[in-house]
């Protein structure tokens, strides 16, 4: 099985022309921005607020606040399994062109994360799960496979060919969780917060052997879900993490301005809030409720082409993997 396992990598350019693909997932952030009458500027002034707030981060030798600008490459990893190619996982790659010298710097994979299998878990599996079923319940093998899947790809020679370093994953915190503010304070990250108890993408991205740490940076109103390999403190470099950061601010606060572009900024205790009235909003026009329709879609999608015709070889394989 594992001979015929393996990726291929397409990378496309994320700019104000950019249209999603066919095989896009359009649950994607920046693929549901690129679509409607709005698509073009939706594009610019996301693309235009990552800038400003990366230049506000990187602010030594920057007087003038317009040194850098921040370049987008979705890359997409496909499965080649049984001469098929099977759509799976799509991250963003930042790119920080220094205006002063003409560099151009490469910066963190990863940033937005998406996958059709986790689609599957998350908006298939775990809903026929608890179908008919007093309180709530995980499947015992919850994310065993996705998380196999990724691992493999990250630890993959495709992977080792394309990417310098391992990829980190920004996400919103969770509303059902409470945070505490710790003393430790990171220069670009900003201070550490800890959460009260594990949530269920935190355990999901365990399998995926990802590590994860909250921080919330200078000037952001609440903080952020780091899920990395290694040292996140120690691997990347400053210009790197607020290549991260001001991307995925700028999404949050397109789609979670409940938490992102609250009014109120979070204090030593703090729990998400996505009912929070108090919040301004984006001149971008984005639509939740499809977004998560379509996950569902895309989920039984997963499901007929991926996982109900390869089952027991995939079963297999993640057994022989793990």
């Amino acid at each position: 099985m594992t001979q015929n396992f393996t990726f291929t990598i397409k990378s496309t350019c994320l700019d104000e022309n950019y249209h999603p693909s066919d095989n896009t997932r359009i649950t994607t952030n920046f693929a549901n921005l690129a679509r409607g009458e709005h698509r073009q500027q939706n594009l610019r002034n996301a693309l235009n607020m990552i800038d400003t707030r990366f230049n506000e981060l990187a602010s030594w030798d920057n007087p003038t606040g317009d040194r850098y600008s921040v370049e987008l490459e979705i890359i997409s990893a496909d499965i080649e399994l049984d001469g098929k190619t099977i759509p799976s996982i799509e991250v963003l790659k930042t790119y920080i062109v220094d205006n002063k010298t003409n560099q151009r710097i490469e910066g963190i994979v990863g940033n937005n994360f998406s996958s059709y299998v986790r689609d599957y878990d998350f908006s298939v599996r775990l809903l026929d799960h608890n179908k008919d079923k007093p309180g709530f319940s995980v499947p015992t093998d919850f994310g065993d496979l996705h998380g196999n899947i990724f691992k493999y790809f990250v630890n993959s020679e495709t992977y080792a060919q394309n990417f310098a370093k391992k990829p980190v994953i920004c996400l919103s915190v969770s509303d059902s969780k409470v945070y505490s503010r710790t003393e430790n304070e990171h220069p670009i990250l900003g201070f550490e917060y800890e959460p009260n108890e594990s949530s269920l993408t935190e355990q999901y991205f365990k399998k995926m052997g990802l590590q994860v740490r909250y921080f919330q940076p200078k000037n952001s109103v609440a903080p952020f879900a780091f899920y990395f390999f290694g040292d996140l403190l120690n691997d990347y470099t400053n210009l790197e993490l607020i290549s991260t950061i001001s991307t995925m601010e700028t999404f949050q606060k397109i789609y979670r301005p409940e938490i992102y572009f609250a009014h109120e900024v979070a204090g030593k205790q703090y729990q998400p809030n996505l009912r929070n009235s108090e919040h301004s909003l984006t001149d971008i026009v984005y639509d939740r409720e499809e977004r998560t329709q379509l996950a569902i879609k895309q989920g039984k999608y997963a499901e007929e082409v991926f996982i109900k015709p390869y089952q027991t070889i995939l079963e297999q394989w993640s057994a022989q993997y793990a």
